[in-house]
């Protein structure tokens, strides 16, 4: 397995990982309102059944966006290499490794760190259709780009 397909798998797992989880908290509060509903009367009652469901609606909103990121991340074919920077290119610019996917936490793959960040992002958005020696700045940061995959 390339190393760019190594960073793709581990973020498919850990957007997965994501969705079954708040799939798992949405079910339990779902079933803790239900149990709650039999034996509770009253005011406490009703701002307990209030609070369960403002909490399954934030997970809800953030399950749809996990199910999205990983949508994005279905496009991609991670063993494709291109000239210029696409969606799913794996960039080096200034010894810095940026996977342009969708925005998820920094990780390390075989001790590399490397960080997805999103083409609408004002990094991906410098990077997308450029190519090795590409040159630009956000920020008053001068990046340079050194490989594509």
């Amino acid at each position: 397995m390339t190393f760019k397909e190594k960073i793709y798998s581990h973020y498919i797992q850990m957007v997965q990982d994501r969705i079954d989880v708040f799939r798992d908290m949405i079910s339990n509060l779902t079933e803790d309102s239900k149990n709650d509903a039999k034996g509770s009367a009253g005011d406490k009652h009703e701002t307990a059944l209030s609070m369960m469901h403002i909490e399954q609606e934030k997970l809800t909103h953030k399950l749809k966006e996990s199910i999205a990121q990983i949508a994005v991340l279905d496009k991609i074919d991670p063993a494709k290499i291109t000239e210029n920077i696409v969606l799913g290119s794996l960039v080096k610019a200034n010894g810095i490794y940026l996977y342009v996917s969708v925005a998820l936490p920094k990780i390390a793959i075989d001790g590399i760190n490397v960080i997805a960040l999103s083409p609408q992002s004002p990094l991906g958005n410098h990077l997308m259709g450029n190519k090795v020696g590409f040159e630009f700045e956000i920020n008053k940061t001068h990046y340079i780009i050194q490989s594509v995959e």
